[in-house]
């Protein structure tokens, strides 16, 4: 494994315990909120926003390198850039739905 990779995994990693908390059980007292997760749910949705939006602007890229060079394949590289599209930003939905679910 690379020193490039195993930085990767380590980062992916750190995001998963950061984001343990907003699926662990309150233990508040009656009548009292605890903000904690609500923080994680918005750095959770923040993260995945943001990344999913780097992914959006690096497909857009592939896609216009694609039909510039090869202009008569633009049909076929313009469905698969829409089918990509619709995963990207499914990702971001379904971090939403989470963060919405659980409060």
């Amino acid at each position: 494994m690379s020193i490039r990779n195993l930085s990767r995994s380590l980062a992916g990693l750190f995001l998963l315990a950061c984001a343990s908390p907003l699926f662990a059980q309150a233990t508040t007292a009656a009548g009292t909120t605890d903000f904690s997760t609500l923080k994680m749910g918005g750095i959770a949705m923040a993260l995945a926003a943001g990344l999913c939006g780097i992914g959006m602007g690096m497909g857009l890229k592939g896609t216009q390198e694609g039909i510039a060079r090869n202009p008569g394949a633009a049909d076929n590289i313009r469905t698969v850039f829409f089918i990509g599209f619709a995963f990207i930003e499914s990702l971001a939905l379904y971090t939403f739905l989470f963060v919405f679910l659980k409060y």
